[in-house]
């Protein structure tokens, strides 16, 4: 302890007499460390609100009533690998529809957490002062459609629940009602591929407001289950069933063994956004390339400053190692001034950091007129790696020329002295 202590007076001396080659290489520390702290802020708490609206605007897992691979002829299912091969079948049209799905409701309701739901879903046409557009509408079950997504929050007029007093109700997005010129109140006459005709009234609007954390699109229309059961002509069946677990990072695993149960497909939220967060991934790389560059940048004053150090301190280096200081000795000293200025960079750049983000947190952004708070990650984490890539390439830096201290020959030096 007592010779690191003398390892470690030497080096705060070194430092001490270049205050000013000091002070720039800590302030160099600081300034990467801060920024490091300003943009993995702001990229990976943006990254987090996108992936928690990304979860919470739709069912983790919905299931639909579709296989993945279509379904083989009876005759090579009977008789696989056979000499004679089954070409030109006319294939038998298929029902659509969850066949037996109470019971996969009731599966995927007995998971943890589970809230599970029916839906029936289906294109119709809305009709409206002269004017017809395309509606996506889904039938569901108001009482437990609303703890599946945060569509209620999105909701302007009314809730999700009027549908169960007004079984003609629908409910679209506000800028499908401006396309055709509807207001709350007014009706609408729905079409279906049916045939079927229903008047149906606007009961609430949905505002495509990004702070709420849900939005289907413009062509999406909720009404109640058993009305779009008559719509399209199809009594007591569903086409989907939308899953919401206690998990979220359990749908995966959990929509792949419901489907190996009942071979229907169960798609999960992962799968449905797999391109968008393969884009997150390459968005990482990118930033933390960034970052490192700019850490690189101050890890150079580092390897200046102590470079420079040794390079004046030829000849004491020299008479340490006459002392009797060894290699290690010498080098100790050169790698303490590198961790000095890495910590107390460090620290500065936390400050500095920790200023940035309060400036980005009370930026005045509008999006759409609405104000916007941008989402900030300032949790530890953030800190300990941002200290943690300091403290490394302070090390670093410090250890090249540390090696080239040690290397000193002290004869040569006090010969050339003398």
């Amino acid at each position: 302890m007592g010779g690191f202590l003398v390892l470690a007076g030497i080096a705060f001396a070194h430092l001490a007499v270049r205050t000013r080659q000091t002070l720039v290489a800590i302030a160099g520390v600081a300034v990467g460390v801060g920024f490091f702290l300003a943009v993995s802020g702001m990229m990976t708490g943006s990254q987090a609100d996108f992936i928690r609206t990304l979860v919470d605007s739709a069912p983790h897992i919905i299931l639909q009533d579709e296989q993945r691979a279509p379904a083989h002829q009876p005759a090579v299912t009977a008789w696989p690998g056979a000499a004679v091969a089954v070409r030109g079948v006319r294939p038998q049209d298929e029902v659509r529809g969850l066949k037996d799905w109470p019971a996969m409701l009731a599966a995927a309701r007995a998971q943890p957490g589970a809230v599970a739901a029916p839906s029936l879903s289906g294109a119709v046409a809305a009709r409206f002062a002269g004017r017809t557009e395309p509606l996506a509408l889904n039938g569901v079950d108001p009482r437990i459609e609303g703890q599946l997504t945060k569509i209620e929050a999105s909701l302007v007029g009314g809730h999700l629940t009027d549908l169960e007093a007004r079984p003609d109700g629908i409910i679209i997005s506000r800028p499908m009602a401006d396309r055709i010129g509807a207001h709350l109140g007014d009706t609408l006459v729905v079409s279906s591929s049916a045939g079927v005709l229903q008047r149906m009234r606007i009961l609430a609007l949905i505002e495509p407001d990004a702070r709420a954390g849900f939005y289907a699109g413009d062509n999406a229309a909720y009404g109640l289950l058993r009305t779009a059961q008559v719509l399209f002509a199809r009594p007591n069946v569903v086409n989907q069933l939308h899953v919401k677990l206690g998990d979220p990072d359990a749908a995966e695993a959990v929509a792949a063994t419901l489907e190996a149960r009942w071979g229907y497909k169960w798609v999960s939220w992962q799968e449905r956004s797999r391109d968008i967060r393969n884009l997150l991934v390459v968005r990482n790389i990118i930033m933390y390339a960034v970052i490192a560059a700019i850490l690189l940048v101050a890890a150079f004053g580092i390897y200046t400053s102590v470079s420079t150090s040794v390079t004046d301190k030829r000849r004491d280096i020299a008479i340490l190692r006459a002392m009797g200081f060894t290699e290690r000795d010498v080098e100790g000293v050169f790698l303490i001034e590198g961790l000095v200025v890495g910590v107390a960079g460090a620290l500065a750049g936390f400050a500095f950091g920790t200023v940035l983000l309060e400036i980005l947190a009370r930026l005045p952004i509008t999006v759409q007129g609405k104000p916007l708070v941008l989402p900030l990650d300032r949790s530890l984490r953030q800190y300990l790696i941002a200290g943690a890539a300091s403290l490394a390439s302070a090390l670093v830096a410090a250890w090249l020329p540390a090696r080239k201290a040690a290397a000193v020959d002290p004869v040569d030096i006090l010969r050339g002295a003398a």
